[in-house]
Formats: structure tokens, sequence, C-alpha cells
């Protein structure tokens, strides 16, 4: 048996650092996917293993099922029944990864294996097998790739595990998930996240999996503080590799003390974004059929763009890099604002409907000129996709 499954990245589009002081945020799927393809080898042969291939780092790593089974013990394998990783498994699995020798420069892929090691035995249990991954998004720049890659894999993993079965769509050799295995993958996803990333926000898999747009605030009173919007146009986005690498806990740690220093200019601030962030999400849903309601919706969604990378400049989460990238687009008359934690990562372009080619290829290429890395996408598709082979 074999399948193959992606799943988007993602972007915040405003609310950034805000929403952890309470204010809305809206986030969006993307169309740059994290891809895992599995395939299950026969039982009951000798020397079964456990494969990883990951392509875009040349590591392929194996582990013999009797040795997992012998180190993880006895597991339900069930992937409908939601489990969590212990503190005492995730010793296990670091033990298991160590065994490696990982070369030093992949030592940051470690919890990703741990958590490849969790959700493929809790799911499949010791089934052999072997999993590849691909991925077009640049690890730790803010653009969801460990959410993308959590989903991916819980997709795939589903749908080869017992008594599940795809959803045939209208078009020959396409399937779906149903709506409740999307919120079993979500979930299982979101533990994945949580052996990478400690307390994710859970932002970043259900917009992965799920796709197009949410808005998320914590003192929503819903039990679940997403909402879904339903973008009513497309958007298009250029969003720019700085290649700086920055520290999310650091730069949540500076905002919150200079909440500490400066408490009422803060928190009008934040309730500034809060604004930019409702008035976002009135603004996708909203209707535009023609040229003109079109252009008028664009220039509001540039207005709230510069808005909010004003206010991350002055809460201090910008940085020399992302300025550059502010300066260089602003040169075209186009509006950029950083996405995610700041302090580098990556920047968000928006380009109008009515924008030629060559002033994006000549933009693209003053970027590229500064060392970065440059890719266009379309904002608000679809989310976690399956392909039996």
């Amino acid at each position: 048996m074999e399948v193959r499954c992606r799943a988007p990245g993602k972007i915040i589009l405003a609310g950034e650092h805000a929403v952890v002081h309470g204010a809305a945020a809206i986030a969006a799927s993307i169309d740059l996917y994290t891809e895992v393809r599995i395939s299950l080898h026969p039982s009951g042969q000798e020397n079964e293993l456990l494969e990883l291939d990951l392509k875009d780092m040349g590591l392929n790593l194996s582990w013999p099922c009797s040795q997992l089974k012998e180190v993880l013990g006895d597991c339900s394998a069930d992937g409908s029944v939601l489990v969590s990783c212990t503190s005492e498994k995730l010793e296990l699995l670091s033990g298991l990864v160590a065994q490696k020798n990982m070369p030093q420069e992949n030592v940051q892929l470690n919890s990703g294996l741990y958590a490849f090691l969790f959700l493929y035995t809790s799911i499949l249990g010791y089934k052999p097998g072997k999993a590849v991954v691909t991925s077009e998004l640049p690890m730790g720049s803010g653009l969801g790739s460990s959410a993308s890659f959590c989903v991916a894999l819980s997709g795939a993993l589903i749908a080869l595990s017992e008594g599940f079965s795809l959803k045939t769509k209208e078009k020959k050799d396409q399937f779906s998930f149903r709506k409740n295995d999307l919120e079993l993958i979500s979930k299982w996803a979101f533990e994945g996240e949580k052996i990478i990333h400690g307390k994710p926000s859970g932002i970043d898999n259900t917009v992965s999996t799920f796709g197009n747009m949410i808005k998320f605030k914590k003192e929503l009173k819903t039990t679940n503080p997403m909402m879904p919007l339903n973008s009513t146009t497309p958007l298009k986005m250029l969003i720019t590799d700085t290649r700086v690498g920055r520290n999310t806990k650091s730069l949540v740690s500076s905002v919150s003390e200079r909440v500490l220093r400066h408490p009422d200019t803060m928190s009008s601030v934040f309730n500034a974004i809060n604004s930019i962030s409702d008035e976002l999400a009135l603004l996708v849903e909203s209707p535009a059929e023609y040229k003109v309601e079109v252009s008028e919706k664009e220039e509001k969604l540039k207005e709230l763009m510069q808005m909010n990378q004003g206010l991350l400049q002055c809460i201090g989460v910008s940085h020399e890099s992302i300025e550059t990238v502010v300066r260089t687009t602003m040169k075209e008359k186009l509006v950029s604002k950083l996405t995610g934690a700041g302090g580098g990562g990556c920047v968000l372009t928006f380009v109008p409907t009515l924008l030629s080619a060559a002033v994006t290829e000549k933009v693209i290429s003053e970027l590229e000129q500064c060392g970065f890395r440059c890719f266009m996408v379309e904002v608000g598709g679809p989310g976690v996709q399956v392909f039996p082979c």
C-alpha cells in the first residue's frame, strides 16, 4: 500500500505578537507544500525496517521495527484514538534518534524526527514501511514548515490506517478527506507540533489542515478560538526569505518586557493591531465583482498591511533585513510587512492584480541581489490533500 499526502505552509497576514496579548490575528495557507509519501511493506519478513528519506537534506535513516517495539513497548496503533507523547516516551524517542549520530549541521532536525517516530508508531504501530519527505518551505523562517510536515505525515498515516476509506471526488483519481478525518489529522499534527515546539498555538496545524484563512483570538468566548474566514478574491504575495535567523522566544520576551515598561502605550498599540485584524477579516470576506471594487479592496489591504508593519516596527520586532525589503518594494509603490516573529525571517509583499510582470521581476531581482530568496505564492488555497498511488 502506498499513499501521497501534501499540506501547505502558512503566513500571518495580521496580528503577530499582539495575539499573545489578547489581540486577533489572521493566518492563511500558501501554495508552498510539504509532501510525504508512505509505502507499507509486507509484514512477516526478516529485518523489517521503518525508513525515513529526507530528500531535500540527503538524509536516509532507518530503524529496525523489532528495535522500535523493544524500546517503545506495545502500543494500540489506532489512528482514531488520539494520544499525547509523555516525557518518558520522548526520552525513549530521543535515544532512538541519538543512535543515528546526526551530523552537527542537522541537529536541529532531531525534534522533527521524534515527532515522526511518535506519529508513525502511534497510528500504524510497528508496520515496516518507508516515508519519503520533500518540501518547498524553508525551515525555521516562520512559514509553518514543521506544521506542514506534521499535517502531511498525519494525513498519510491516517489514510493508511485500518478501517479508513477515502472520499472519492467527481473527477477520476481525485480523493479527499472527510471533515471528521480532517479534524483528527489536525489533532494528531498538533501532538507532533507539541513535540517540536513545546507549546504551539495550534494556528499553524489548523491552517495547514483546513486551508483558506482563519481568525484567531484567545479570548473568543467559544470552545474554539479559531474562526474560519472565506476569502472572496484571490490574493498573491511575494514572500522574501531574508535568510536571517531569529529567536522567537527572545522576540516574544522582548515585547513582554516593553509592555511592563510602557503598559498604557503598548495596550494602545495592541488595540490598534486588533482593529487591523478585525478590519482585514471583514475585507477578505467582502465581495468584489468588478475591477474598480477589486482595486479599492486591494488599496485598503495595502493600507492595513502598511499600518501593521509600522506598529510591529514600533514594538521592536522589525530588523534591518526586513526594512531593506520594505524600502526596496516601496520604490515600486508596493507594501510589505514582516510575517511571524520578525527579527529576520520572512517578509510579505502584496502583489496587486494589475501589477505588471516586468515590475515583479525587477523587484525580485533587486531583492535577490541583497542575498534574499523570493517565492511568489497564492494565499488562502486548499489545506491537506491526499493522492493514492
